[in-house]
């Protein structure tokens, strides 16, 4: 196991941001204790040690138990995870279920369906994880998930309340900086994006991290709220009040992913932040563990 840490200073650091989405709001000054985190999110090699040496099943490769499910179609309950799918040609961006398809036998192994593997992708990073399943890598490493303001602090890499991990300026043209949505979306990406990268691929920022802005978006241990000075943020409270049905707490996720277009989603920013649901993962959503 191989898990290359970064050391991030003690400080004072501005997290979050006024001027994009509200949830990124209020921005303000937080005391971050001295840490280190791995320098690129969790590989599938890395995962793939893990799993050889406990024999852990996530999430998505167990069935779903019928009993907690009454109703669901047969179908439904069988192991797999959500899968991005390009579109034939433009669509209607509010409607993300275009893009997105519940896929049986879509897990870390498989990341595309059942058919793919990620035989070529050792070094891209894993994804289909679950919270659990991050926290159980975490553990075995002898390690931990971030908070959101350690991994923010980390991303920023010293930059004082910048815009982007590089600086306040857009990634200019003809030099690449981010594995994020180039073209298209969410049909057709320029050449080389539209999917996961090898870890490392793009350059780092000042601290030395790669990979944090884009390619995938990564667990922290913070539960959800619709603003960042909530007082009762907790499990319970982090629940979607939209889908009442779906009683599932969320957890902030953090850098955006190869998915974040400029004319969709422009979270590939260390202030922005998406909830997702402990229990499911997808195929932009990964992870990396600090050491406190």
């Amino acid at each position: 196991m191989s898990e290359r840490l970064v050391h991030v200073p003690a400080q004072t650091a501005v997290l979050g941001s006024d001027e994009h989405y509200p949830e990124e709001g209020p921005q303000r000054a937080v005391e971050v204790a001295e840490f280190w985190i791995q320098a690129t999110p969790v590989t599938n090699a890395q995962f793939a040690e893990f799993v050889s040496a406990t024999g852990y099943v996530t999430v998505a490769e167990r069935p779903l138990d019928a009993a907690e499910h009454p109703g669901a179609p047969k179908e439904n309950l069988q192991p797999g995870s959500m899968v991005f799918t390009r579109t034939a040609g433009p669509v209607d961006l509010r409607h993300l279920s275009q893009w997105w398809t519940w896929t049986p036998g879509a897990c870390w192994r498989h990341p595309v369906g059942p058919l793919s593997s990620i035989e070529k992708r050792a070094d891209h990073p894993v994804v289909h994880v679950a919270y659990e399943d991050a926290e159980a890598y975490a553990s075995w490493a002898g390690l931990g998930l971030p908070t959101e303001a350690q991994w923010e602090t980390a991303a920023r890499g010293g930059l004082t309340a910048a815009t982007y991990t590089w600086g306040d300026e857009p990634e200019p043209p003809g030099r690449p900086l981010a594995n994020y949505w180039h073209g298209d979306f969410p049909w057709r990406p320029d050449r080389g994006y539209g999917r996961t990268t090898p870890v490392g691929s793009f350059p780092p920022n000042a601290y030395g991290l790669f990979d944090t802005a884009g390619n995938v978006w990564e667990w922290t241990t913070d539960w959800y709220a619709d603003r960042r000075d909530a007082r009762d943020c907790c499990a319970s409270a982090s629940r979607d009040p939209r889908q009442p049905q779906f009683p599932v707490p969320r957890r902030v996720i953090k850098g955006g992913s190869f998915l974040c277009a400029d004319s969709y989603c422009r979270r590939y920013r260390p202030a922005a932040r998406r909830p997702q649901p402990v229990d499911t993962g997808m195929s932009h959503i990964g992870f990396r563990c600090v050491q406190r």
